[in-house]
């Protein structure tokens, strides 16, 4: 398994300590949710028994969540468990024996304090370091602490990632900016925490802001029409990706006339010129993620189909807007076929509302049920994962996710807002950014749901139709 700097990003190391009644597993699974990238299982005084099945417990949660799983000193358990690798300290066993015990392809990861450790640790076949303590620490109270000016060096030293370890908080990541540092390692400030899921959530984006050497903003390119109201189309989808940490690029499909009411009239764009939008957004900067939404010819679907597949487009996510908010019909039948033929196969997400489902899937939904029989006829038959949306007549506020042969929910509120202009281009803007940072599929879903729930309640009444959502609503 290959180890990656953004893997880095919130290093969770689990204590015993801070368990308070919960289960191990329970505190994890709060910590993924909330946005950490990798784990390691610090044990020492467990029964060997216990340790490998909680062990292999931890790391099946991590795979569910796409996480790296590794265990503090322990190559047995490690090899036991299938846990991706090891962590070992200075002290603990030499790099090139953990090598030699563990074989290829897993990661081992070594602390140190000096740049000759870290040189001396990537030569000896470390895939990352952990460097400090950074800060006073309760954890190892025989640490010396290792100055900001030290991890720089050994930042610029080495060419593996580096995680800064000791004391770590959010309020204590800003100093470390311009280090070079990948990530931070933390424990009782994730799991010493009342809100686990809470308290990674804002050490990831906090990390985010400050630390990595070759990080940059997440980019996601939005493929779809322009609406003169700003509610839906391109305009919300760029508010959308802003308020959600990304840089969003577009590739205007058509221009529309309309507003709260209605769509007055469509103007689409030539081929020609859609695909040299394209063209020139992937030629300079290469986007994380592809959204794409309102197309109403197969023709510019085709455009888009091609030029996507040219440049290997990773995360799309395809929004099949049919039908606008207010009742337009958006996509003609030629649309409808290319979509299904040519975009859907492409896509990492579909996200269709209950009436979208019923013309992909070619069955009447009333019931939950159908809901997760056309989403199981959607994915199997275009071989992408499928977020039903429940927000059309039934189920509430409570979307489907099929995927890979197996389905969840995420449960939703009715917020009673008649202001609904773009909640589907929102919603997969939203998502689409999410997979630029790297967020798993079902991260990305839960998170653009929080976000689109912010939008409604902020309660914006603009317009005198169904209008637009507050988009910067988090924005003081």
């Amino acid at each position: 398994m290959n180890c990656r700097p953004e893997d880095m990003l919130v290093y969770a190391v689990t204590d015993r300590a801070w368990l308070k009644g919960e289960s191990l597993k329970d505190q994890v699974e709060k910590a993924l949710k909330g946005g950490v990238t990798f784990v390691q299982l610090r044990e020492k005084n467990l029964d060997r028994r216990l340790f490998l099945e909680e062990a292999a417990t931890i790391k099946e949660l991590c795979d569910s969540f796409h996480v790296p799983f590794v265990i503090n000193d322990d190559v047995e358990i490690a090899l036991a468990s299938g846990a991706d690798g090891v962590h070992v300290g200075q002290k603990d066993m030499d790099v090139k024996e953990a090598r030699r015990r563990l074989g290829p392809g897993k990661i081992i990861g070594v602390s140190c304090k000096t740049v000759e450790q870290a040189k001396a640790a990537e030569a000896g076949g470390a895939d990352y370091l952990g460097v400090g303590a950074m800060y006073p620490t309760d954890t190892k109270s025989d640490t010396s602490q290792v100055t900001v000016e030290t991890l720089k060096a050994i930042c610029r030293a080495v060419d593996i990632p580096v995680v800064a370890i000791g004391g770590i908080r959010a309020d204590r990541i800003q100093p470390l900016k311009g280090t070079g540092a990948d990530g931070v390692a933390v424990v009782s400030a994730i799991f010493g925490q009342p809100d686990i899921e809470a308290a990674a959530r804002r050490l990831k984006e906090t990390a985010e802001m400050y630390l990595g050497r070759h990080r940059r903003r997440k980019t996601v390119l939005t493929i779809a029409g322009s609406d003169s109201s700003g509610g839906a189309g391109i305009q919300a989808d760029l508010k959308t990706m802003l308020a959600n940490g990304v840089y969003g690029m577009s590739a205007i499909t058509a221009l529309t006339a309309q507003n709260t009411t209605g769509v007055s009239g469509i103007f689409p764009v030539t081929p020609e010129f859609l695909a040299m939008q394209i063209d020139s957004v992937f030629s300079d900067i290469r986007p994380d993620a592809v959204k794409i939404g309102m197309v109403s010819s197969g023709e510019l679907i085709r455009v888009i189909a091609e030029r996507l597949s040219y440049y290997k487009a990773e995360n799309i996510v395809v929004d099949p807007v049919m039908i606008s908010t207010s009742g337009s019909r958006l996509l003609d039948e030629d649309a409808v076929g290319a979509l299904k033929e040519l975009l859907l196969p492409m896509a990492a997400v579909a996200t269709p509302n209950i009436p979208e489902a019923e013309v992909l899937s070619g069955i009447c939904i009333r019931s939950s049920e159908d809901m997760v029989r056309a989403a199981e006829i959607i994915s199997r038959e275009y071989g992408c994962a499928v977020l039903c949306k429940g927000g059309h007549r039934l189920n509430d506020a409570n979307d489907l996710l099929y995927r890979d042969g197996g389905f969840c929910w995420f449960m939703g509120r009715r917020i009673d807002n008649p202001n609904t202009h773009g909640t589907g281009c929102t919603l997969s803007s939203a998502i689409a950014s999410g997979l630029a940072r790297g967020y798993s599929l079902e991260q990305a879903v839960e998170r653009a749901k929080e976000y689109l729930s912010g939008a409604l309640e902020a309660m914006l009444d603009l317009g005198s139709g169904s209008g637009p959502m507050d988009h910067g609503f988090q924005i003081p």
